[in-house]
């Protein structure tokens, strides 16, 4: 049993969300109309583009954008009232909370999927089929020495090294400097860098030196163009597959994706149905477009919460220091 309190925001809005505007009361699809403001994560977009697409086909006079800024430059926009969703592949850092808090900006956070960060490398690279988390540091790491792969093994040839890697205020850059780098480590600087997962992707095709990371569902809809490398983390080498994900055997790389939902803008009957349709829907959608699915227990919690209006995160507590461990284990 875990004996901490999670990070709630003092807010008059814990009432139900539907209670003020039900599914029941929502305007006929034919009917409803409006805007719902969408920005954030790069790998989560997948997810909430899918959603939107479906649910544009039901909706048709509700706009719904959705931008790719990065987790980093989506709160931003999100915790000053520019949004009203967030995607995020990380859980709330407390300066953006402690940002939003300022603004008067409460929140639902709602995890809609799981991922597995993927370590890649180009297609023609037939020399490097593991990495162990040391020899990512020695290739990450500011200060690295490493120029050729030859520089990480020494059977390796000595092929230049090229870094393909999200900006810095992506989530998943976020994850990954906090698996390699810690609290006070720092990524090295010399790498081509893009908040669009989908130049990553065509980097690495394009240079057979060349290493990236980003969210599984980029590297599962390009495996005829990279290849995924398996990752040691201290108990042998695993390569990240939907089930060695949802097992967090793919592990330190396995993790939570998310929406956040601004409370007030939730009242507004076109974002009331966006998210109700992304709490239907999401989980399929996230299988087709190649994430894990969260387990039903975990899905209905979050249904729960959304409906009965529950503000704050989970990931902080009260005390606003990180929270960490598996997904099931925090939101129980």
């Amino acid at each position: 049993m875990l004996s901490f309190k999670p990070y709630i925001i003092a807010t008059a809005l814990t009432v139900s969300v539907l209670s003020i505007v039900g599914v029941s009361n929502v305007a006929h699809a034919e009917s409803l109309k409006g805007a719902v403001k969408i920005d954030g994560s790069s790998t989560v977009y997948p997810i909430t583009e899918a959603v939107a697409e479906e649910f544009g086909a039901e909706y048709g006079r509700v706009r719904v954008t959705v931008g790719i800024s990065g987790t980093g430059g989506g709160f931003k926009r999100f915790s000053v009232g520019e949004t009203d969703i967030s995607d995020a592949s990380r859980p709330i850092k407390k300066k953006e909370l402690d940002k939003a808090i300022e603004n008067g900006v409460e929140f639902i956070e709602i995890p809609v999927a799981y991922d597995g960060l993927s370590i890649v490398v180009n297609k023609d690279n037939d020399f490097v089929d593991a990495l162990t988390i040391d020899e990512l540091k020695a290739i990450f790491l500011d200060g690295s020495k490493v120029k050729t792969w030859q520089d990480v093994r020494p059977e390796w040839p000595a092929i230049a090294v090229k870094i393909y890697a999200p900006g810095t205020d992506s989530g998943t850059f976020d994850y990954f400097k906090d698996v390699i780098a810690g609290k006070t480590g720092s990524i090295r600087a010399d790498m081509s860098i893009s908040e669009d997962d989908n130049v990553l992707v065509r980097g690495v095709a394009g240079d057979k030196g060349a290493i990236g990371f980003f969210g599984c569902a980029y590297y599962f809809a390009n495996a005829d163009k990279l290849r995924a490398v398996s990752i040691d983390g201290g108990s042998g080498a695993v390569l990240p597959t939907k089930s060695t994900i949802e097992s967090g055997e793919y592990a330190p790389f396995s993790r939570p994706l998310f929406i956040y939902v601004n409370a007030k803008a939730a009242a507004r009957p076109e974002v009331n149905a966006f998210v109700e349709f992304y709490l239907e829907n999401g989980p399929a959608l996230a299988d087709e477009v190649g994430y894990v699915r969260l387990p039903s227990d975990i899905i209905a919690l979050t249904k729960k919460n959304f409906r009965d209006g529950k503000t704050g995160t989970q990931f902080l507590d009260e005390n606003g220091e990180k929270i960490h461990g598996p997904l099931a284990e925090v939101y129980r």
